[in-house]
């Protein structure tokens, strides 16, 4: 084994090619110098240096042993700057999920500045429903995750509200409503409605169940789409109305209106919040400096 110290010791001498001042360099005494020199050669078996009474000078082999001497201390002193940096999280790997982040401007805002800062942080991204990110976060697929209320017990997974919006009701152009200025929910009660499949938010399902309970009736969903967009193509297809965030009205197609709600509902059953998970077990540096920039433009 070839201590870096004698790497530092024989690329002085090669560099000097005079003990002495290779030992002024090091600021130690030259005999240890010259007993460390004779190690490295015992170690490799061949001898670096000629030395005369007159000159030291390199062998073939300690010429070519210290283009090896330099780029391994190169090497070792940029990992050791590279593990610097993940340990100060301005380096590294995040791997981020969501369900939809362009409506939700101050999330965008978040990430545009944090890379900003932190350009050699690599992401890889990923969009998918509340439970796919819910099951990713338990596996350790995911570092960060963008979601709804899980509806479910998440045992080791950590929620922080990012922003609350409300919740409105798309309806197609020709629905009787769509003149109004707001809709009572009550009146959707005969209306056939679009809707994501329970399984891929439990907590959004309930919570737009319980908001129509709330108005009196459970409603009848005549379509499903995995995809928020594909839910307001349906509308706009009149295959029914549709309650849906507030931040999706940015990219609302033709033929579909958004109305805000009349309801008598309480606040929890009529707004919609966003959420940054994450799993506190597993140490992140990078991951926390991405959360506390989350936190700084957060809109709630």
């Amino acid at each position: 084994m070839i201590e870096t110290r004698l790497l530092r010791q024989f690329i002085a001498v090669a560099e000097e090619l005079n003990f002495r001042r290779a030992a002024e360099r090091l600021h130690m005494a030259q005999p240890p110098l010259s007993q460390a020199i004779l190690r490295l050669e015992e170690a490799l078996g061949y001898p670096v240096f000629e030395r005369t009474n007159r000159k030291v000078s390199l062998t073939p082999a300690g010429t070519a042993f210290l283009a090896t001497a330099r780029q391994v201390l190169a090497s070792l002193e940029e990992g050791v700057a590279a593990t610097r940096r993940v340990a100060q999280g301005i380096e590294g790997h995040l791997r981020l999920s969501f369900i939809h982040i362009t409506p939700y401007a101050h999330v965008l805002t978040a990430l545009r500045a944090f890379r900003a800062a932190s350009p050699a942080v690599q992401f890889t991204l990923r969009e998918a429903s509340t439970q796919q990110q819910v099951e990713w976060l338990e596996r350790g697929e995911v570092d960060v995750a963008l979601l709804r209320a899980p509806g479910r017990s998440t045992p080791g997974m950590r929620l922080e509200r990012l922003s609350c919006e409300d919740i409105v009701v798309a309806l197609p152009l020709n629905h009787r409503c769509a003149g109004q200025a707001r809709v009572d929910l009550a009146d959707l009660a005969g209306d056939d409605f679009v809707a994501s499949p329970r399984e891929l938010g439990q907590g959004f399902h309930d919570q737009l169940a319980s908001l129509c309970l709330h108005a009196g009736f459970v409603p009848q969903v005549a379509q499903q789409a995995r995809r928020l967009q594909t839910v307001l193509g349906l509308v706009a297809a009149g295959f029914g109305a549709a309650l849906l965030p507030a931040s999706l009205a940015a990219s609302m197609p033709a033929g579909v209106v958004m109305l805000p709600l009349a309801s008598s509902a309480p606040a929890p059953l009529r707004q919609l919040d966003l959420y940054m998970a994450w799993d506190p077990r597993r140490t992140s540096p990078v991951r926390e400096r991405l959360l506390a920039q989350l936190r700084h433009f957060s809109a709630y």
